[in-house]
């Protein structure tokens, strides 16, 4: 069994910075993941995609947050992180991660609020 831990999450002053982490536990071996990403949801609103990662390093970010945030991954840990830097209000959301297999199964964690306010 597959899953995914995020972590980091928190209130946070506009302009400020966060850093996400997401971990894959289990029956995974790196070498099955393909693309690792990072996705928002805020109240109402439908689940977007903020960042990916695929294996070689190949990025891709939502036009909302590049500039300011970074994905970036660590195949020997089952890892991906997301720099947050400059945040605003907007920025405001449950943050999931999301896992791709080769196969094309894909898996979820279970969310991370991230708030951002003064």
């Amino acid at each position: 069994q597959v899953q995914l831990v995020e972590s980091g999450g928190g209130l946070v002053q506009p302009g400020g910075s966060l850093r996400l982490s997401c971990v894959a536990s289990g029956s995974i071996f790196s070498i099955n993941i393909n693309v690792l990403g990072w996705y928002r949801q805020a109240p109402g609103k439908q689940r977007e995609l903020v960042a990916a990662i695929t294996r070689g390093g190949s990025t891709n970010y939502a036009d909302s947050v590049k500039g300011r945030f970074t994905i970036s991954r660590d195949n020997a840990k089952n890892t991906v992180y997301l720099q947050m830097n400059s945040l605003k209000p907007e920025d405001t959301a449950v943050y999931y991660c999301k896992m791709t297999r080769t196969s094309g199964r894909e898996y979820w964690g279970q969310g991370t609020q991230v708030t951002v306010s003064s």
